[in-house]
């Protein structure tokens, strides 16, 4: 007989108190439970049950043997649920927050890439640069960029959000190219954010080991870095912005990086999920994929 069989029956013996009991929630007649229990006595050569005319308790080894017959059952179920759900395909509606200028830029391509990949699910994308909660607002995924101070979520650490300082090719032959950070002071930048005197604008370049900062000034600011990277396309100023955004318009000659012997600000970026919120297929399709797409940091080894 099927030995996990056999012990499904015996801890339903044990639990219910008789052949009968277990017979009739099992659905197979009380013969056919004392045959597993005997198959059960046979292999291990010793007994499970002490058995009278209406009731059955447990022997000292049957104790033993019935709580580890339950852990072994439950492992063999959570093993087929696993099985099971890596054979599902991610379906239904996600509900994604992600900071504005990340999203826009870089998320919105990964998530049509993703429905395309998962014809049955859908992505509500909602950015932001609020610090958005996940647990009263729903969110079952959220990229983070800066520090972590709630410690109810579970983190995925992705590559750093780095920023790098580009200008046009027109505006720097107006201009010039500035020789080092502080240079800056001298040239039009254009600052993310709506700053005041006494909350200025912050640019922090390292080089060798030596932090250099400025509070670059200029006369077009805006708090969507979208407008700004208009602007220095089109030749007003300096911009600092995301290296995986910049990257291609300076592959396609629209923008040169200055200052490229410093190391611009970088920030930490996570893929979050709320601790207590069970991890669907999809949720975890989608946080996989993001990993993949953004890289994990540090990169795993090998």
């Amino acid at each position: 007989m099927d030995r996990l069989t056999s012990m499904n029956v015996f801890v339903t013996v044990a639990e219910s108190g008789s052949f009968a009991a277990a017979a009739g929630k099992l659905l197979i007649s009380p013969q056919m439970v004392a045959k597993h229990i005997a198959a059960l006595e046979r292999h291990l050569g010793t007994l499970l049950l002490h058995r009278t005319t209406r009731r059955q308790s447990l022997t000292d080894v049957g104790r033993n043997y019935y709580e580890r017959c339950k852990i072994v059952l439950a492992d063999v179920q959570e093993a087929d649920a696993i099985a099971l759900d890596m054979q599902q395909r991610p379906s239904g509606t996600l509900k994604v927050s992600a900071p504005v200028t990340f999203g826009s830029f870089s998320l919105a391509p990964f998530v049509t890439r993703y429905l395309d990949r998962f014809p049955d699910t859908q992505v509500d994308l909602e950015l932001s640069d609020r610090l958005v909660d996940p647990f009263e607002e729903g969110y079952e995924v959220v990229i983070r960029i800066g520090a972590l101070p709630d410690s109810s979520i579970i983190a995925h650490p992705l590559q750093p959000y780095e920023l790098i300082a580009c200008a046009s090719p027109a505006y720097l032959a107006r201009h010039g190219f500035p020789a080092t950070p502080a240079d800056l002071e001298n040239h039009a930048c254009l600052v993310y954010g709506i700053w005041s005197p006494s909350k200025p604008c912050r640019w922090v370049f390292t080089q060798a080991g030596k932090v250099e900062e400025v509070h670059p000034q200029g006369r077009m600011r805006s708090n969507d870095w979208k407008a700004l990277l208009h602007a220095a396309l089109e030749g007003y100023g300096i911009t600092l912005g995301p290296a995986t955004i910049l990257s291609e318009e300076i592959r396609l000659g629209r923008l040169v990086q200055v200052l490229p012997d410093y190391a611009g600000p970088a920030r930490p970026m996570h893929v979050l999920i709320p601790a207590g919120r069970r991890q669907t297929v999809k949720i975890r399709s989608f946080v996989k994929a993001i990993i993949t797409g953004f890289g994990l940091y540090p990169p795993a080894s090998g």
